[in-house]
């Protein structure tokens, strides 16, 4: 029955519409893969060496093993993100003789053999190798990399626990957030040192090899909540069960200060917050709040002030970008009746701009404590604001244009190639590298404020010629309206 699932699945991945119009994004994703497989591998061919010679009193696996916690927080939150539940089309099985349990075991063994829990081993067996040619007890290692094995397992089914849960909520990556940083603040404050209860526990585990089954039966006791939980969901009608719900509205009445475009604006606004697609693009916009940490306190990066700019157009742009880079697949789905409207399509791109805009200004003004770091760095993303709200945002809707591939709003954004063409990938070039050489090229010649200030003029003159690039953004849209009304009619 399992060749059967397995067939069946293999057919239904290749016969795929979007397998054959997205040959050239899996062959990309083939390539990011290879590339992660190739850190690992560096990671675990280099680990004992550089460990070696930074700590050459300590003990390498002791080391690891203290920092074990850390890679386990880390691998929840990848897979949180980026790892993708296995799915089957299970409805057509439930009207034949097959047994429930069995549907479940494949599900659930599906997931056994993800990439992320491939992954981890291409640093776990070099390192092991490496381990037991410096003569390391060959029984000590053995079980380390079971073990190790069997954590990744674990993670994997706690992952499969905490998506299913999130799946309920409104916010679906509140949990998981909750999760990390809780755990984290609790051993960062040594209120509950996990990272010394887990270092020592692996330490014991390796000690004494029996203690192997204390992780095995948590992987079991994991392994059946999961399948506890699938089984009572397995029905044909259990999609079909009225979901009682207290009716909300959010009043947007400030919106009608901007006239005929208010009800476009309440639209996109209404979508962003409703959908899991959109939803996500506010919870990374909060994340590239933080992105300035990473470079301004570091002093490698003090003399490449181009690297500022690149910074500075990322957080206030994330959203824009985001967001703008899929003007107007977001409203693909009714698209047509959109279109049959008797709307002005200048109204309907004037609220997008605006939108985007409005995100530009409120980034800016939220960064404006990265003043800390230097004046030198409000400036910068003050510049940054300008060039995105001038040139940026102009650049977006134009790209929009182009755009044929239809988006599905309930689907997650992370690792979600849906609706990504040529057009998002070339776009970017112009999007966070235009803006580094434009400023570049006045700042080596005539210094800082040259740079700053040719950005900021720049932006201001796409403020003031906004009309006129915007009644050519419009006439490419209506030129090209048809043509995104067949594709956004077709599945991807």
């Amino acid at each position: 029955m399992i060749s059967h699932f397995i067939n069946l699945e293999w057919k239904q991945f290749f016969r795929s519409s979007y397998w054959q119009k997205s040959i050239a994004l899996n062959i990309l994703m083939v390539f990011i893969a290879l590339y992660f497989i190739l850190m690992f591998l560096g990671l675990g061919f280099g680990l004992y060496p550089i460990l070696k010679e930074q700590f050459p009193d300590e003990d390498p696996l002791l080391i690891v093993n203290g920092f074990l916690f850390f890679w386990f927080l880390g691998d929840l939150m990848l897979r949180f993100f980026l790892q993708k539940l296995p799915v089957m089309n299970i409805k057509p099985l439930l009207t034949l003789p097959i047994k429930k349990s069995k549907i479940i075991h494949y599900v659930l063994g599906k997931s056994v053999v993800s990439f992320f829990n491939f992954l981890p081993l291409f640093a776990i067996i070099p390192f092991s190798i490496i381990l037991l040619s410096n003569d390391y007890s060959s029984s000590t290692i053995i079980t380390w990399m079971f073990t190790m094995i069997i954590f990744t397992l674990i993670i994997n089914f706690l992952n499969f626990i905490i998506e299913s849960k999130s799946a309920e909520t409104e916010l679906s990556f509140l949990p998981i957030i909750l999760i990390v940083s809780g755990l984290f603040a609790l051993n960062y404050f040594n209120l509950v040192s996990f990272s010394s209860l887990l270092s020592n526990a692996m330490n014991s585990i390796t000690a004494n090899p029996l203690m192997i089954l204390i992780p095995l039966i948590l992987l079991g006791a994991l392994y059946y909540l999961n399948f506890s939980a699938l089984k009572k969901k397995l029905y044909v009608d259990a999609s079909l069960k009225a979901k009682t719900q207290i009716a909300s509205s959010t009043d947007m009445s400030w919106t009608r200060r901007f006239g005929d475009t208010a009800p476009f604006l309440q639209l996109d606004l209404k979508m962003i917050w409703r959908n899991k697609r959109t939803r996500s693009t506010l919870f990374i916009m909060v994340l590239a709040l933080f992105y300035g940490l990473i470079f301004y306190p570091n002093p490698t990066y003090q003399e490449w002030t181009a690297m500022f700019i690149f910074v500075g157009i990322f957080v206030t742009g994330i959203f824009m970008i985001n967001f703008g880079q899929f003007i107007p697949a977001w409203d693909s789905a009714y698209y047509k009746l959109l279109m049959s409207q008797n709307i002005k399509y200048k109204e309907y791109l004037k609220s997008k701009y605006l939108l985007m805009n409005l995100s530009a200004v409120a980034l800016f003004v939220l960064s404006i404590p990265y003043v800390y770091f230097g004046w030198n760095i409000l400036l910068i993303h003050f510049a940054a604001m300008v060039y995105n709200i001038g040139i940026n945002s102009h650049v977006l809707l134009y790209g929009g244009s182009f755009n044929r591939k239809r988006i599905d709003l309930s689907q997650r954004a992370a690792l979600n190639y849906q609706g990504t063409g040529a057009v998002q990938w070339i776009i970017g070039f112009p999007l966070l590298l235009f803006p580094v050489l434009i400023f570049y090229l006045p700042y080596h010649f005539f210094g800082f404020e040259a740079g700053i200030a040719t950005l900021i003029i720049l932006g201001g003159l796409g403020i003031l010629f906004h009309q006129k690039i915007m009644d050519f953004i419009v006439k490419k849209y209506m030129d090209s309206k048809y043509k995104m009304i067949a594709a956004f009619d077709q599945d991807n």
